[in-house]
């Protein structure tokens, strides 16, 4: 099917508007992209820097990363809710508004809080697991009490260690991402 849509779109070069939630398919038809939440344009340009610098959490998670909104600051970003996020920032002056984003691939889980070197460990309850090919996926929630951004956050594991925390949903986890592996950029 979409080699079908590439070729009658881009081969033929005929324009078109597409409709879709798929990450794959926008990157192989679209040229350009506008995502929609809520009715509003939160996100629009050229299709692959959309989805590798995304400014939304919805556009975030249809890419397939994790985003944490607030403003820069100069080793990372500041939530509305005073939490710091270290990680590289780049392009975004200390105070403007930005993003973090990292993949789940980055994300480290553990059953109590950890020590050592990852800047940024975030308390989540377990939302959801979902198994996608040779990982799972856990979806987080916020626990009562925590920051809203917390909700829907991601961290790909494998299987045997989904079972080595005895992880299920409503079981409190620790989420731990590097510092190296968060990049800070402009909300805008």
């Amino acid at each position: 099917m979409r080699s079908l849509l590439r070729r009658m779109v881009r081969d033929e070069q005929q324009t078109a508007l597409l409709v879709t939630h798929s990450a794959l398919d926008a990157l192989v038809l679209a040229d350009r992209v506008v995502v929609l939440t809520d009715g509003r344009v939160v996100e629009q340009g050229p299709t692959r820097e959309v989805l590798a610098r995304p400014r939304s959490a919805f556009t975030a998670r249809i890419a397939g990363l994790d985003l944490v909104p607030g403003v820069a600051a100069v080793d990372g970003l500041r939530t509305a809710d005073g939490t710091s996020v270290a990680g590289r920032v780049d392009g975004v002056a200390a105070g403007e508004p930005a993003v973090a984003v990292f993949p789940p691939s980055a994300v480290a889980v553990f059953a109590e809080e950890p020590k050592g070197s990852p800047r940024n460990v975030f308390r989540v309850l377990l939302a959801a697991i979902e198994p996608r090919e040779d990982v799972v996926r856990l979806r987080a929630a916020a626990p009562p009490g925590a920051p809203a951004w917390l909700d829907g956050l991601a961290a790909d594991v494998t299987p045997a260690a989904v079972a080595d925390l005895g992880a299920e949903p409503g079981t409190q986890l620790w989420f731990a991402v590097k510092a190296a592996e968060t990049a800070v950029y402009p909300a805008r």
